[in-house]
């Protein structure tokens, strides 16, 4: 039996054997390949199968790209297994747009609902307040139930829906946009960090 099935058969991980971390370039395999399971299988599929998944080198240069920019591009770790990882991008790139961030999580399948999407979420949302962000996005699948759960738990709100704007598994689905302040949010003006 391996360590994933061991897990999975876990009702709950202890969050305090989870390591949440920058990421690093030893972890690309890790994260392509839980990446490529989410394209192939599951919730957030919209790139399959129109478009070529994701390669070694684009994560690689992702993770590059962010650093550059002082954006978390974080691993969730177990046991020295890479279960997850996060990372927030610009919300726009226009300079009026540069304090808010919209996020991407992946976790392995056999961890989820196990409590590693939250940790992730969490060290975004610490991170991202922490570099002088404001304001974090999500765009979550309607149909992602534990999802917007776990985003409400965390302080998002909905603030928009968006009907119809992706199709797969034959069907048309919809978008929910949720957002949280970080920080000080809206309270005060935004100071020179980003």
């Amino acid at each position: 039996m391996t360590l994933r099935q061991e897990v999975s058969e876990v009702a709950e991980l202890k969050p305090s054997a989870v390591i949440v971390r920058p990421s690093g370039d030893e972890d690309v395999d890790a994260m392509l390949a839980i990446n490529l399971h989410h394209v192939r299988k599951g919730l957030d599929r919209l790139e399959a199968p129109l478009y070529e998944a994701p390669q070694k080198e684009d994560i690689r240069r992702r993770r590059k790209n962010m650093g550059n920019h002082r954006l978390p591009h974080l691993v969730a770790e177990l046991d020295s297994i890479v279960v997850g990882y996060a990372y927030a991008v610009p919300f726009r790139k226009r300079p009026a747009y540069r304090y808010v961030v919209k996020h991407s999580i992946y976790v392995d399948s056999g961890y989820l609902r196990h409590g590693v999407g939250g940790l992730l979420l969490q060290g975004l949302i610490d991170a991202c307040a922490a570099a002088g962000f404001r304001q974090m996005i999500g765009y979550i699948d309607a149909s992602n139930t534990a999802s917007l759960k776990l985003h409400k738990t965390l302080g998002f709100a909905q603030t928009g829906y968006l009907p119809t704007v992706g199709y797969k598994f034959d069907r048309w689905t919809d978008s929910v946009i949720m957002q949280r302040s970080l920080g000080a949010g809206a309270s005060s003006p935004p100071g020179d960090k980003v």
